[in-house]
């Protein structure tokens, strides 16, 4: 069986960065999202190695055995494409696929926007493209939803994470169950007073895709970083909105893939983002819709996943 390695590599944005790769070929950056790391494409790796592509998974900014600054501030989405631009040098890239799912996604589709000379060809899972809105997002959230949001709430100093990092092992199991396509698909908006978790149910048993080594996994990845460094990605929302003006509705060149599960709450609730895409994505090829999978589409579904991206990465 093709074997997954792991190595440290500096990007060109200076942060030294946590990779698992495996395969050689052209080069496909797989980006993970929240609350995740390279595990969650353990999948993806072996099966595009295998079909001849150096798949690398990194441990983005403040996640896992890559850590980051202390200073939220160095998590805008200017720092995160960097990093991802970043690594294709010091991996002997001049271009790749950048593929993200969930908070990776954003970063996949802004480096594919920002550095369309660097991506020969973009997929995103989970979260579509959206062309940035005319106002700030974090008061139009708390507008639509309440300041028990989680989004919202993850504004807040130091208590997000504090919840998080109390018990690890039941914060993933909570969120990998409650948001996968086994789950009941939460609201996201906690009550008064309450934590993000407490609307996270915990499974009496885990779905058959997901063990309890894979929550031990992610546990043991994250070790000392914890999740200061991945709830500051959301304490740049408005500030990215800020820094992105230069790219205000600006067209995404590149090919593109959009990959999303029907019970994906993220995916249902942006149904007509998605359907609209091709209005600031000209080249999307495909949109693939995987029935009965929920949020964490390239763990719950890996063949199918594997299928699609293969299928637009030959066509490439």
């Amino acid at each position: 069986m093709t074997e997954i390695t792991h190595r440290f590599v500096r990007s060109d944005s200076g942060l030294r960065m946590h990779v698992a790769e495996a395969g050689e070929g052209p080069l496909v950056l797989l980006l993970h999202g929240f609350p995740e790391c390279w595990y969650s494409w353990r999948h993806q790796l072996v099966a595009l190695a295998e079909a001849g592509f150096h798949a690398v998974a990194p441990d983005q900014r403040g996640y896992a055995r890559t850590g980051g600054p202390a200073e939220a501030r160095e998590y805008s989405l200017l720092h995160l494409v960097g990093d991802a631009v970043g690594l294709l040098r010091p991996l002997g890239a001049d271009r790749a696929v950048v593929a993200g799912h969930d908070w990776g996604a954003p970063v996949a589709w802004a480096a594919a926007q920002m550095r369309p000379d660097k991506v020969r060809g973009v997929i995103g899972m989970s979260v579509p493209h959206r062309p940035r809105s005319s106002r700030p997002p974090v008061e139009s959230m708390r507008r639509l939803f309440g300041d028990g949001y989680y989004m919202v709430r993850f504004q807040e100093p130091d208590a997000p994470e504090a919840e998080l990092d109390r018990d690890r092992a039941a914060t993933f199991r909570r969120m990998l169950y409650a948001m996968s396509g086994d789950g009941p698909a939460p609201a996201l908006v906690s009550a008064e007073g309450g934590g993000f978790l407490d609307v996270l149910p915990d499974p009496e048993k885990l779905p058959a895709w997901l063990t309890a080594d894979d929550i031990a996994t992610y546990v043991e990845e994250y070790g000392d970083s914890g999740f200061t460094g991945p709830v500051n990605w959301y304490r740049n929302l408005d500030r990215n909105w800020e820094l992105t003006t230069a790219w205000h509705r600006a067209p995404i060149g590149p090919p593109a893939l959009f990959i999303a599960g029907d019970r994906d709450i993220v995916s249902v609730g942006a149904s007509q983002v998605i359907d609209s895409m091709t209005d600031f994505v000209p080249n999307l090829q495909e949109t693939v819709w995987l029935e009965g999978c929920g949020h964490w589409l390239q763990q719950e579904r890996p063949a199918e996943v594997n299928e699609a991206m293969l299928a637009f990465l030959r066509a490439l």
